[in-house]
């Protein structure tokens, strides 16, 4: 039950912070994801999906792409990302509550594609070979795959 504004009740609940974010699996048509290597805690080092932040005005489609961009070098026009889902299993990431939109984007098997921004690293895996990765994106991945 909510209080009014002012009342003991609302000033005695609690709300969480819950931050947006946006992922992106590229994947080619000979069954490769784009993965960075992550530069930063948490999980410094790990192979993870591009991926960041919903910026102020901005929707989780365009932050999509523009991550990808950003992190890969990989530019994709926002209207060629597929929404897959959205996660937001408490305790997801250690930084706190966060609620990622993840997509989806086919693109040809000749695409270059460069580490920048926060990544330490970029490389296409084989879908049956994939490292470990940090969070939950094995999972987003499982779920990009069974959508195809």
């Amino acid at each position: 039950m909510f209080g009014k504004p002012g009342s003991a009740t609302a000033e005695t609940e609690t709300y969480e912070t819950i931050r947006l974010t946006a992922d992106v699996v590229a994947m080619t048509p000979d069954g490769r994801v784009l993965l960075i290597e992550r530069g930063w805690p948490p999980h410094e080092g790990a192979w993870a999906l591009p991926g960041g932040h919903v910026d102020p005005g901005e929707d989780s489609l365009a932050a999509a792409a523009r991550e990808l961009a950003e992190e890969t070098g990989v530019q994709v026009d926002a209207e060629q990302l597929r929404r897959i889902g959205a996660w937001d299993t408490p305790g997801r990431d250690p930084r706190g509550r966060y609620v990622t939109v993840a997509y989806a984007v086919e693109v040809p098997e000749d695409t270059i594609a460069q580490a920048g921004d926060d990544a330490a690293a970029v490389r296409w895996w084989p879908l049956d070979a994939l490292p470990p990765l940090a969070f939950d994106h094995a999972d987003i991945i499982r779920t990009a795959i069974d959508g195809i």
